[in-house]
């Protein structure tokens, strides 16, 4: 079932999701069951499922020449997927990304997806990689989140990269797409940025999934400029509890977030490294039930593959 689906059915009633990384190189399938199964008592309507791209150093050999060696830590997102479906009876939400990935790779992995009965998608660009300063498509490959969203919409269509297929089947997906509460760090500004999401909406987006934010004003502003540039798809707000005083630096680094005052106050008093963890849950707390009470259509949780700070505020919220 379509993502936009549950939330009509819904009827108005704030849903739970969750966000998941799939396991490093060499480990179980299990370590993402262990973290999804303590929260399946919330009936989570759907579960994303992230994407990491390949990357590669190069490693001198003994002999003085070089090899290029794969770095790929966290593989299998559509097996994964097809898991998670399959044990949890519950929609998983695979990300698909343009870095690494020239058109017809996505196009099979679009009917890869389509075949197993997966019917959402997240559409990003993802991130540039190490040795990059800006994003680097492949050459053959889709340059941004619009580009592979209209890409998606064409195979609903049924228009396949090969034009020249006699009668092709059209899919069926549900495309989500990100959005930036405090404006995407390559945007020159928030017009910009809520200007390129309507692009991506109108090329065939049906639901947003923000960034995090720890400042509820922050997304309440964002969705009334949403609305007020025609953008009138579902907007889901994305939540993670701050759980060690490290993440007050690096949060704000990776994400461009801003952390508010009351919150950093709150951590850097605590004195124990539990202390800290029970700031962070209780801000979270704090954020989901105003959410809930202003009627988002799902609290979606960025659970990063560990259950318990997500089990605690869910239990308070839901």
């Amino acid at each position: 079932m379509k993502i936009t689906e549950y939330i009509k059915n819904s009827q108005g009633k704030t849903l739970f999701s969750i966000e998941i990384l799939p396991p490093l190189k060499g480990k179980s399938i299990h370590s993402i069951f262990n973290g999804i199964d303590p929260l399946m008592e919330f009936k989570p309507a759907f579960v994303d499922v992230t994407y990491h791209r390949e990357e590669y150093v190069i490693r001198r050999r003994n002999d003085g020449t070089s090899e290029k060696i794969s770095t790929k830590k966290r593989p299998g997102t559509v097996a994964i997927c097809a898991a998670i479906m399959n044990k949890y009876k519950v929609e998983a939400v695979p990300h698909i990304i343009c870095g690494g990935f020239g058109k017809e790779e996505t196009e099979n992995a679009l009917i890869d997806l389509h075949f197993l009965g997966i019917d959402n998608i997240l559409a990003l660009r993802g991130d540039s990689l190490k040795t990059e300063t800006t994003f680097q498509p492949e050459p053959d490959g889709n340059h941004n989140a619009l580009e592979l969203v209209q890409q998606i919409t064409n195979m609903n269509n049924g228009v396949y990269l090969d034009l020249e297929l006699t009668n092709p089947f059209p899919t069926s997906f549900c495309t989500g797409v990100a959005g930036y509460p405090e404006k995407h760090f390559e945007a020159v500004s928030d017009a910009s940025d809520l200007n390129f999401l309507k692009r991506k909406v109108d090329a065939g987006a049906e639901y947003i999934v923000t960034q995090m934010f720890f400042n509820n004003q922050k997304y309440f502003d964002f969705v009334k400029k949403c609305r007020e540039i025609g953008i009138n798809v579902p907007i889901i707000p994305g939540l993670k509890p701050i759980t060690n005083k490290k993440q007050l630096e690096i949060l704000p680094q990776i994400f461009y977030t801003e952390i508010p005052q009351d919150l950093v106050n709150s951590i850097n008093k605590a004195t124990t490294d539990q202390a800290v963890k029970d700031a962070g849950i209780e801000w979270t707390i704090m954020q989901s039930k105003e959410l809930k009470a202003a009627g988002v259509p799902v609290l979606h949780y960025y659970t990063m593959g560990l259950s318990e700070a997500t089990r605690r505020i869910a239990s308070d919220v839901f």
